[in-house]
């Protein structure tokens, strides 16, 4: 199997490049950029492919690259109307793709498709089927009228077992070849991974949500490389900010003086209460307290992975909370920077539901509640924060010199959400 894999790989690059077809795929200009160019009818793109591409807890539960992308098209295309859908569903392979590909695709009569498969087809597939399916996805849309960008995997951290990365760069060089072979574009991510891979393991792990999915900084990545492969353009999504209001159902709640389940750390267990009462006299609060006082990090991950808040909810029948704060003390501290960071990282996962947003969720800085914080603390409330902005949630801070009491700090920060959403 391993040789018929090796000969199959060899056969389809050099298929590639003797169709003289480049790398990053057609040479003419796609039809859908001129569409975007012109911004005389709404473009419709389909973002096909596994939980890397659907909204999940990775990118914070309410948007991904197809969001992203749909912002990098806009700010390349000021004239563009632009829908972007997300078909992404965690698990599937291009097995489960092709199932679905009416349904969740074709019939949405998009004039792009852009599709990325493989993490899964890796631990479940040869490069030879997965070859087919890719050629099968690629004709079934352009059948259908629809022009098609195919996207390489992310490149992935080097812990997870069951995806070697000589396996996971064998199933990137058949859709690189597919590309050549059908002249379609090739998003190429697993290079635009591999760089930022190469500047150094801490940058890498700050695109990184767990060992093979990214983070939100790591779908702006996503979108960049598609846009590019769409208009020939670069585009930088850095400054994009992160998703507001950051408390949107907790604010659609207390409109509708509907009761308000919270689950909090500590002292927002405290706050939250008088603190929502402020911004929405009468507002009903139920406080769940998570108590992680004098607990060190790995206890607190834990903790937050034995409730598992997004398994747990679902599967145990019980009553989901609306709002979930997370605040780790100062004191909670790890053996070593990568350490904390991957640990708050999963405290993050945990908190947030598995799938598109169930319940806001909202992260406080340690200064908020402690604002004298020893070299330690500043230092674990700077990796927090990268955390923190890598999962595309919001947080409340404390600026330099501001003694403000953690109460009104919160109490303001609230009202800001809610001010600019009325906006």
């Amino acid at each position: 199997m391993i040789q018929r894999s090796a000969c199959f790989l060899a056969t389809v690059l050099v298929l590639g490049f003797t169709l003289g077809v480049p790398a990053g795929g057609a040479e003419e200009k796609l039809r859908t950029a001129r569409l975007l160019e012109s911004g005389q009818e709404t473009v419709r793109i389909v973002c096909f492919g596994s939980s890397i591409t659907g909204i999940y807890y990775h990118t914070g539960s309410r948007r991904a690259w197809s969001d992203m992308l749909g912002i990098a098209l806009g700010r390349i295309y000021p004239k563009a109307k632009i829908e972007v859908v997300n078909a992404g569903v965690s698990g599937n392979s291009t097995v489960q793709a092709l199932q679905r590909i009416r349904t969740d695709v074709l019939d949405r009569k998009p004039h792009l498709v852009a599709v990325m498969f493989g993490m899964s087809d890796m631990v479940r597939s040869t490069p030879q089927t997965f070859h087919d399916n890719l050629v099968n996805i690629v004709n079934k849309c352009r059948g259908a009228g629809s022009e098609v960008v195919l996207m390489t995997s992310n490149a992935i951290l080097p812990e997870d077992s069951r995806r070697p990365e000589g396996r996971l760069e064998e199933f990137v060089q058949v859709t690189r070849a597919v590309g050549r072979e059908l002249g379609v574009p090739v998003a190429d991510c697993y290079r635009a991974y591999a760089d930022v891979r190469r500047v150094s393991r801490r940058a890498f792990l700050e695109v990184m949500s767990d060992t093979i999915h990214p983070n939100m900084r790591g779908h702006k990545i996503f979108a960049e490389e598609v846009a590019h492969a769409i208009s020939g353009r670069r585009v930088s999504l850095e400054d994009v900010p992160p998703v507001f209001p950051a408390v949107p159902k907790t604010l659609m709640l207390l409109k509708r003086g509907a009761p308000v389940r919270v689950l909090a750390m500590k002292p927002y267990d405290t706050l939250i209460g008088p603190a929502l009462e402020r911004l929405s006299p009468g507002a009903r609060v139920e406080v769940t307290a998570w108590d992680v006082s004098g607990k060190s990090l790995a206890e607190i991950e834990a903790s937050a992975k034995e409730r598992g808040w997004f398994r747990f909810y679902s599967k145990q029948g019980g009553e989901k909370p609306d709002l979930v704060i997370v605040a780790l003390p100062a004191t909670a501290l790890a053996p070593g920077d990568e350490q904390f960071y991957r640990s708050y990282t999963w405290i993050l996962n945990y908190a947030l539901s598995f799938g598109p947003s169930e319940w806001d969720l909202f992260a406080a800085l340690p200064s908020v509640a402690e604002p004298e914080l020893d070299a330690a603390g500043r230092t674990a409330e700077n990796l927090a924060l990268a955390v923190i902005q890598g999962q595309d949630v919001g947080w409340l801070a404390r600026k330099p010199n501001d003694n403000t009491p953690a109460a009104e700090l919160l109490v303001a920060w609230l009202r800001s959400q809610a001010e600019r959403e009325k906006r």
